[in-house]
């Protein structure tokens, strides 16, 4: 087939662009043409909380990436309607994640469907956002209808979509949709040594890392984890926590707290985003990846400790649930911090760790990137 990915990517930063090239690649490996439609303009930087959105990296090698969207123009969206149109693609896949983007990507579905030969198959990591705002009950139906079917990363994505088409169309949904879990992330390199991965960051090998990593925003729950620490630092005297990841909040909100909870010394902050180079040292120091979100619909923070074979513990929430398997690679406990605390006594005191990456290694199989394009494959 001949495919567009509508959605971020390079030169843009941050873990949708990482996925929309992975999933490029995988498609470019089973035989298929694929072009990448990404950004002219992504956010206003009025609008956007953290320090940068580009990245620092190279461009990907092989991927064919086309600067074109502007989010904020709605000429433009007609253009590019119009250009993916005169491209005919088999399928446009528009990558979607929150609602701002509704109008710019139906806008050009619309448009591009009129070739009679373009399908539009929308990849949903969130129908419904962490964080709500007045443009989801306005944008996103429009959008909905605008597609001809649609890939969720998670059971709970699913219902949000039938959720959202119902309140449109008042009838029960009939535009196909399925799931297919988000893949693990293999491609950033071989796991590294505990040892080593401490020496690299000036961190004592001999404690016991947890690891908060990507960006801290409200809905995250870091607060529960700095409480939950705070509950147990007597009980796991050797166990430290990394921070690893840009603030979208305020800094000194979470240095009070962790200061309130006298965990001073305990904490390493980084308030950075972490380039790709650097990913495995922090993942290689952790003995436990720690997620305890207050919403969520799944996360590729869980997919990265797939692949470097490291135990999770995550809330209970959105489909995180069903990706963590409670007891067998890691936890999915409530979202209080006291929950959160007896799992962090239960995995060091018990020594967990060997039992739950032995598991982890075992369903790793399950989370191939060509299972995903499956999916998409389906559709047409």
């Amino acid at each position: 087939m001949k495919i567009i990915v509508l959605g971020t990517a390079w030169p843009y930063r941050g873990g949708l662009a990482t996925f929309n090239e992975r999933l490029a690649r995988q498609f470019m490996d089973e035989g298929h043409q694929v072009e990448i439609w990404t950004f002219s303009l992504q956010y206003p930087s009025f609008l956007f909380p953290g320090k940068t959105q580009y990245s620092n990296e190279p461009q990907p090698e092989r991927l064919v990436i086309k600067r074109a969207l502007n989010s904020c123009n709605p000429v433009n969206w007609v253009t590019v309607g119009h250009q993916v149109r005169q491209a005919a693609p088999d399928m446009l896949i528009c990558c979607y994640w929150m609602s701002f983007f509704a109008p710019a990507y139906s806008i050009v579905s619309r448009i591009a469907r009129r070739n009679g030969k373009t399908r539009c198959v929308a990849l949903v990591h969130n129908m419904i956002p962490h964080e709500p705002n007045v443009l989801d009950k306005l944008f996103a139906p429009s959008f909905v209808k605008s597609q001809d079917g649609f890939v969720a990363l998670s059971e709970s994505v699913v219902r949000d979509i039938d959720k959202v088409e119902s309140r449109k169309s008042k009838v029960e949904s009939r535009k196909p949709k399925t799931y297919s879990p988000h893949p693990i992330y293999d491609h950033y390199g071989e796991r590294m040594d505990k040892d080593e991965a401490c020496r690299s960051l000036g961190l004592d090998e001999q404690k016991d890392y947890m690891l908060f990593f990507g960006l801290v925003r409200a809905y995250k729950g870091l607060d529960l984890l700095l409480d939950a620490f705070g509950m147990v630092k007597d009980q796991l005297p050797n166990l430290q926590l990394i921070i690893a990841g840009e603030f979208y909040e305020d800094e000194d909100k979470y240095l009070r707290q962790i200061k309130e909870n006298g965990l001073e010394g305990r904490v390493v902050v980084n308030n950075a985003f972490i380039a790709d180079a650097d990913l495995r040292k922090y993942f290689g120091a952790a003995d436990l990846i720690v997620q305890p979100y207050k919403t969520a619909t799944q996360s590729g923070v869980t997919q990265v400790a797939f692949h470097f074979e490291k135990p999770m513990l995550v809330t209970n929430v959105g489909g995180l649930g069903e990706i963590v398997h409670d007891g067998k690679m890691g936890y999915a406990c409530e979202p209080t911090a006291e929950s959160i605390a007896a799992d962090l006594v239960d995995y060091y005191l018990n020594h967990r760790q060997p039992a739950f990456t032995k598991y982890l290694k075992k369903e790793k199989g399950k989370y191939a990137w060509s299972r995903l394009t499956e999916q998409f494959e389906a559709m047409m």
